[in-house]
């Protein structure tokens, strides 16, 4: 069979290399379909926001190096695959698991079937020798569509993909035509704490609807500021969900900060569907009703103007039964946690689809 050099020779590229055996793709290059981040070349990493922007927040500005929300897309015959990955560090967290903090899942797609999980690529937490980290895995036989999912509270400098040298790659399946859904929110929102980087929620979300999305959440660093609304406004998107409650210190702050930030968003996209969230983990929260109430009151008056708005108290995010399963520390949800807030939140997307 030809390799994909044979046949399209735009693929000779600095981000291609062959020794023969093994053809490596150095992410992005064609044709992996990149999704949720971009390649920063000035600064050789992945990243989800621009360093010029949060020079002045330096939680901003370690988290947006945090690949959470990144995917590659694309299909292949070859019988193995090789992540070569370059960790700037290794993070590590007590209640949160390393396959999700500094893990890559690797799913295989068809149209019509659920996805199936092939692998998850994950140094070993004692790992020293990150530099790079290299694990090959086999693949089903035939050719296949695949989507990667990058890690979710990890920083990432480059990605390269080995495949046979003989074998076939391509294009993966592609997201619906619609814009994707921005998520904007807490440490909740960025993925934690998830055992896989597919199992947020938005990616669950995603996995039942094929649209793509892109994760804005930053744990502890999502505060409904200024800049971040008029830098949001300005990526296209489907729907935006807002959901930065717990990152808002005390209620005077997100009185003080949440109806701002979505009149800046609306200011720019007047058709936007908006969704309004509050946070799920409310049972020792004594301002709980508070933050619920302003919250409500954005989305109340904004609703009174005709504006596209939905509201999701977070209390029903979880549901009435068996709440204490869903956390892994009361706080940040499990993978069931994330099932049932990302159950809830597309229930109410199919409200606007």
């Amino acid at each position: 069979m030809k390799s994909i050099i044979d046949v399209d020779k735009n693929f000779q590229t600095k981000n291609f290399k062959t020794d023969g055996k093994t053809a490596f793709y150095t992410i992005p290059s064609a044709p992996f379909d990149l999704y949720g981040i971009t390649y920063l070349n000035d600064e050789k990493r992945f990243a989800r926001l621009p360093e010029n922007l949060v020079k002045d927040y330096p939680g901003l500005d370690f988290l947006r190096k945090h690949t959470s929300g990144g995917r590659i897309r694309f299909s292949t015959d070859s019988d193995f695959l090789t992540l070569t990955i370059d960790y700037p560090t290794l993070g590590q967290m007590k209640h949160m698991p390393s396959t999700g903090i500094s893990g890559f899942s690797l799913l295989e797609e068809s149209n019509g079937k659920e996805p199936f999980l092939i692998a998850n690529f994950c140094p070993e937490p004692h790992e020293t020798n990150l530099h790079p980290y290299v694990q090959t895995i086999a693949l089903p036989k035939g050719k296949r569509n695949y989507v990667l999912y990058f890690p979710l509270y990890q920083a990432v400098n480059s990605l390269t993909i080995g495949v046979n040298a003989n074998a076939y790659i391509g294009h993966g399946l592609s997201y619906k035509p619609d814009l994707p859904i921005l998520y904007y929110g807490s440490s909740i929102t960025q993925g934690g704490c998830a055992t896989r980087p597919d199992l947020s929620y938005q990616a669950m979300i995603s996995k039942w609807t094929n649209v793509d999305f892109i994760n804005m959440g930053f744990s502890g660093n999502a505060k409904g500021e200024q800049f971040m609304a008029e830098y949001l406004s300005n990526i296209p998107c489907s729907v935006f969900v807002i959901d930065y409650d717990h990152n808002a210190p005390n209620p005077q702050h997100l009185k003080d900060t949440h109806s701002n930030f979505y009149k800046i968003f609306r200011e720019k996209n007047p058709l936007t569907p908006v969704i309004f969230v509050t946070k799920p983990d409310v049972e020792y929260d004594v301002d709980a009703k508070k933050r619920v109430n302003i919250i409500k009151n954005t989305y109340l008056k904004a609703k009174s103007k005709g504006e596209n708005v939905y509201f999701i108290n977070g209390k029903s995010l979880y549901g009435k039964a068996d709440r204490n399963m869903f956390a892994v520390d009361g706080c940040h949800p499990n993978d069931l946690g994330f099932y049932k807030m990302a159950k809830r939140i597309l229930k109410e997307l199919n409200k606007i689809r």
